[in-house]
C-alpha cells in the first residue's frame, strides 16, 4: 500500500517549523501536520501572506497556527528568527527546511550571496544550526533539507559560489539544491559523532506544481521557459503529492537517518514516497565536509 498523509503518527504536544510555509508544498506540509495534532509555526517572509495562511490551516488545525518573520536571504532576519523561537518554545520536534527560489536572474542576498545560494542553502544552513539546541532537547527530533532532482545534475563550484565569473541559473540551482543534500549528510555525520537524537534526512518532490514554476517565469521573461511548463503540464503531480516525501521523511518510523525519499513513479517524478538514489557528487564525504566548513565561514562573516 502507498504512503498517504493518512499513514502520518499523531503529532499531538509536537512543534515543528515549516519554512516557506505559506503556499505550495510548505502549505500542504502544514495542513497535513495541524491535522494529525502538531503545533506548526509557519516561518515566512511576508506576514500577510504568512497570516492568509494561516487562516486557510485553522479549520483543519487541531492545535496552534503560529506565524514567525523569516527572510532566508538575509542572515541577520536568520537569526533573530531563531532567536524568537527560542524565547517560544522549549523544544522544536520538527524542522523542515522548504522554502526556496528557483532560476532567477543573478541577484544579490544583503551579505552579498548570490540569491538561490543565499536563500536555498545559506540561510537554511544558519537556521538550522541556530535551532539545533531546540531540537536536541526534544526526544525524536528530525531536520528535513527539501531539495530536488535537479541535485543529480549539480556541482558545487567551490571557485565561483556566487557566479561572479559566470551566472547560469538554472547551474546555480542545481549547485544549491546539491548542497542541500550533502548538508543533510553531513549535518547527520555530525549528529551521530555527538550520539545525538536528532536525525537529518532529504526529501524531494518530484514535478510538483507549485508557485515556483510561474515565478521564475516572470522573473526571467523567458516565453520560451513558459512554453515548456505548458508542455510537461501532464508530467507535473499536485502540491499535496510533492508535500508527501517531505512528510515521510519528518513522520514515518521506517523513514532513516541520513535518507533521501522522493516519489515512486517514473524517473522519480511524480507518485508516492520511496527512497531515493543520491547524486554521487552529494555523497562525497570530502565535498560535504568542504561545503560546511566554508558555509560555517560565509555564515559568520
Amino acid at each position: 500500500m502507498p504512503w498517504t498523509s493518512h499513514d502520518i503518527p499523531d503529532q499531538s504536544g509536537r512543534i515543528a517549523l515549516i519554512t516557506g510555509a505559506n503556499s505550495g508544498l510548505g502549505l500542504e506540509t502544514a495542513k497535513a501536520l495541524v491535522a494529525r495534532g502538531a503545533t506548526v509555526v509557519l516561518a515566512c517572509r511576508d506576514p500577510q501572506r504568512a497570516e492568509t495562511a494561516r487562516q486557510q490551516l485553522l479549520p483543519v488545525a487541531r492545535a496552534g497556527v503560529d506565524l514567525l518573520k523569516l527572510n532566508l536571504a538575509d542572515l541577520t532576519s536568520v537569526a533573530e528568527a531563531a532567536a524568537e523561537v527560542g524565547r517560544r518554545y522549549s523544544q522544536l520536534d520538527l524542522l523542515i527546511n522548504n522554502a526556496g527560489v528557483m532560476a532567477p536572474p543573478r541577484q544579490l542576498s544583503p551579505q552579498g550571496f548570490e540569491l538561490q545560494f543565499a536563500v536555498n542553502h545559506l540561510g537554511h544552513f544558519a537556521l538550522s544550526q541556530a535551532l539545533l539546541p531546540l531540537l536536541a532537547a526534544a526526544p525524536a527530533a528530525r531536520v528535513v533539507h527539501v531539495s530536488s532532482g535537479a541535485h543529480y545534475f549539480g556541482r558545487i563550484s567551490f571557485d565561483d559560489l556566487q557566479g561572479q565569473r559566470r551566472y547560469d541559473a538554472w547551474a546555480a540551482y542545481a549547485q544549491s539544491k546539491l548542497a542541500n543534500v550533502m548538508t543533510a549528510l553531513e549535518l547527520q555525520h555530525r549528529l551521530e559523532a555527538q550520539s545525538s537524537r536528532v536525525i537529518s534526512l532529504a526529501a524531494h518532490p518530484g514535478l510538483a506544481r507549485t508557485n515556483l514554476q510561474p515565478t521564475s517565469v516572470a522573473a526571467r521573461g523567458s516565453q520560451l521557459e513558459g512554453l515548456a511548463y505548458r508542455l510537461m503540464d501532464p508530467l507535473f503531480q499536485s502540491a499535496a503529492m510533492g508535500a508527501l516525501p517531505q512528510l515521510y521523511a519528518a513522520t514515518s518510523p521506517q523513514a532513516e537517518a541520513g535518507g533521501f525519499y522522493g516519489p515512486g513513479g517514473l524517473g522519480n517524478l511524480k507518485g508516492y514516497p520511496v527512497p531515493c538514489r543520491i547524486a554521487a557528487a552529494a555523497l562525497d564525504r570530502s565535498g560535504q565536509q568542504r561545503l560546511w566548513q566554508v558555509s560555517e565561514e560565509l555564515c559568520a562573516a
